[in-house]
């Protein structure tokens, strides 16, 4: 397992993640934006029909069906705005940021297969992690105590 990887692998995590709720947030955003629009469109068509209901009570049939048609026309609009705000987001945007997100899960996951392997195999097998130090400091302990030998056989020959 390498450090260097995990923080990689979480940077490009923590990015995706951000990119995703970015994209979200924005589709949320236009969605209830048109939706208002829509919304304010749809009080301009009660008011003509309103409007429409006063004129046939009050004046002749042509200022009725102009107000009639004008109300229904908003209704129509306001609906498209409706369909519009309830699209899904873009999919190429999306699609990439999951594909980018999913891809650093299975690094993360890859890493941390591989710190497990690591610690049962010290957990099955101690020795086999022990091994690697005490080879070298068995070697230096030899080597240390083979100087003194040879000193003292020096030293036992130059006295004699």
């Amino acid at each position: 397992m390498n450090t260097e990887n995990v923080v990689k692998h979480l940077r490009v995590l923590w990015r995706t993640d951000r990119i995703i709720a970015d994209i979200r947030l924005r589709h949320l955003l236009i969605g209830l934006g048109l939706r208002a629009f829509a919304a304010l469109i749809a009080a301009f068509g009660l008011l003509m029909l309103e409007l429409s209901a006063y004129f046939a009570l009050v004046q002749i049939w042509s200022a009725i069906a102009a107000a009639g048609i004008l109300g229904a026309v908003n209704f129509v609009i306001a609906a498209v705005l409706f369909v519009i705000a309830g699209r899904a987001p873009s999919g190429r945007d999306i699609e990439l940021a999951n594909e980018i997100h999913g891809a650093s899960i299975e690094a993360l996951q890859l890493e941390a297969r591989a710190l497990q392997a690591q610690v049962s195999g010290a957990v099955h097998h101690p020795l086999s992690t022990i091994v690697p130090v005490l080879l070298p400091l068995i070697a230096i302990i030899i080597k240390n105590l083979r100087t003194p030998a040879k000193k003292s056989a020096d030293a036992a020959e130059a006295r004699s």
